[in-house]
């Protein structure tokens, strides 16, 4: 199944590590957006989730907020 995963994110968060780390384990691929990097991509974080902290999944559309472990899976399906 071929499903568009974007992760906003930053080198030095933990759960952002974490998030990436739990998509890698399960062979998920991902867009990374390193918002530290690019503040129009952080800008565009912040239009699409209403969030500042990072890390934001947009998986298939929907957004989750954080290292949310279940609701990730749920979007996945696994």
């Amino acid at each position: 199944m071929d499903r568009k995963v974007r992760v906003y994110s930053t080198p030095s968060c933990p759960y952002c590590i974490r998030a990436k780390q739990f998509l890698k384990d399960n062979n998920v691929e991902f867009e990374d957006i390193d918002v530290s990097l690019n503040p129009e991509k952080g800008q565009e974080m912040i239009d699409v989730s209403g969030q500042m902290g990072v890390p934001v999944l947009i998986i298939d559309g929907k957004i989750i907020v954080g290292f949310d472990k279940e609701s990730i899976r749920k979007a996945l399906g696994i």
